[in-house]
């Protein structure tokens, strides 16, 4: 028997392993595996789009630009809610593992759960649910922290329209901060479906 299966629940088989390699998997590789089968992934394609509109932004005269900036301070609005909200469910999840003895017995009386399961794989599924969701609040704070990027490039940009290679790379290079800025909300959010998943692991 391998050592590592010593430290794991004795009801744990081999369909908990193979589904938590897949929750895992699946989020871990969700964009390179549209890639392979796509033209990639939602956020990629749109890509192309935020750097058209940063060329024309930079051709606008400097006090139009507030309300780009509004619209994208929404989106950063939309991020705290997110992080805020995820954090109290975390905040719940970690008092669960703190208690988990009484969480056990407390969801005894569930019809949908799994009366069989021991303690030590219930521990384990929500140890689980918990390393999601703290992925999910990491990732919505560091698109909180490359939105802040975002907006300091964004004030950076020439006031002359994108017609030289200076200007041209410099709205290049907002756009991709603004696109992995996106790319780390849809991480947060996706993870919650995949939280889902794992609670009926």
């Amino acid at each position: 028997m391998s050592p590592l299966m010593d430290y794991l629940p004795f009801d744990f088989g081999l369909a908990h392993a193979t589904a938590i390699v897949l929750i895992l998997a699946l989020w871990g590789f969700y964009t390179p595996i549209l890639k392979l089968i796509g033209r990639g992934s939602l956020n990629t394609q749109l890509h192309a789009v935020r750097m058209r509109w940063l060329q024309m932004h930079q051709g606008i005269e400097r006090e139009h630009r507030v309300y780009d900036a509004i619209l994208l301070g929404h989106i950063s609005n939309s991020i705290s809610y997110f992080g805020s909200g995820t954090l109290l469910v975390l905040a719940g999840l970690v008092g669960a593992l703190a208690n988990v003895n009484s969480v056990y017995q407390l969801t005894r009386g569930l019809a949908f759960i799994d009366h069989t399961m021991s303690l030590q794989l219930f521990t384990l599924c929500v140890f689980l649910l918990t390393a999601i969701l703290a992925q999910c609040f990491f990732s919505f704070t560091y698109a909180l922290r490359k939105m802040a990027y975002t907006f300091a490039m964004l004030g950076g940009l020439p006031t002359e329209s994108a017609n030289t290679p200076e200007a041209r790379v410099m709205g290049e290079q907002s756009a991709v901060v603004l696109t992995e800025a996106v790319r780390s909300i849809n991480t947060g959010i996706r993870g919650y479906y995949y939280a889902v998943a794992a609670i009926f692991l």
